[in-house]
């Protein structure tokens, strides 16, 4: 169990990290089979947890992340949320879970003295429409360009690159630090030299990922203790009884993997 009251009050970088549109069954099939071995030694014991995401496409879901909303086991019983808005008083907030006095969670986290960082990945973080402005506005600074998107094949070596040089800077603070990874997003059928986006070819999107996210994860526990988030923010249908895509109340876009570690 992870204590996050005390891990943001100690003021321990946060990685928060959110694989855009992967599906629990690709990830679950990718680790089982070998193919993200950095990610494998990585991952607490077992690997990633089946959650269920709280929306089924990019802004809703990260809507709620960043409210507190992160996926939810698959059962009745639930352990402690790791951050939550401060809520009425008649409700009863469990000591480890991080409550901030704030509408969402980069603002509170703003309020202890982290900056917040946003390595954009799909559109919904490009600031290339209003709508594409409504996430990255909500951090201290937000960073997006092409080459983080997921038509870029090595679009996570740029991510990671990135991420690795604004986690350098201001030393001494605190950070909250975001990527969303877009290699996992449509299109992916190019990593299986093909045109059309399935199971398999996400799959191969997350074993592209997974060295980068390795390197990533290595570099910054090197240095300083960080408090770890992975998960998927929806998946994807790719013909699943005949659905396609996301926006819709499938398990395959609602199941989702999880991991939340400290290194």
């Amino acid at each position: 169990m992870i204590n996050a009251a005390e891990i943001i009050r100690a003021g321990v970088g946060i990685l928060f990290i959110t694989l855009d549109s992967l599906r629990y069954d690709v990830a679950r099939a990718a680790y089982d089979d070998g193919q993200t071995p950095q990610l494998a030694r990585l991952l607490p014991e077992g690997g990633w947890e089946r959650r269920q995401t709280p929306g089924s496409f990019t802004l809703p879901a990260h809507m709620a992340f960043f409210s507190g909303f992160l996926p939810k086991l698959p059962q009745p019983e639930q352990p402690p949320r790791l951050w939550e808005c401060r809520p009425p008083a008649f409700k009863t907030v469990p000591p480890e879970t991080f409550v901030f006095d704030a509408p969402n969670l980069l603002v509170g986290l703003a309020q202890h003295g982290y900056r917040t960082v946003c390595v954009g990945g799909v559109t919904y973080f490009s600031r290339e429409t209003p709508l594409g402005s409504v996430l990255p506005a909500m951090f201290n600074e937000d960073h997006w360009r092409p080459e983080f998107c997921s038509p870029e094949p090595d679009s996570t070596r740029h991510q990671v690159d990135q991420a690795l040089k604004l986690s350098a800077q201001h030393p001494g603070q605190p950070l909250f630090l975001f990527i969303n990874v877009s290699a996992t997003h449509v299109p992916h059928g190019h990593y299986l030299g093909d045109s059309t986006d399935t199971a398999a070819s996400q799959q191969a999107a997350l074993a592209y990922a997974d060295e980068h996210l390795g390197r990533l994860i290595t570099t910054l526990t090197a240095k300083q203790r960080w408090m770890i988030i992975m998960c998927a923010d929806h998946g994807d249908a790719y013909g699943d009884q005949g659905f396609h895509g996301r926006g819709i109340a499938h398990p395959v876009v609602m199941n989702v993997p999880y991991a939340a570690m400290v290194r």
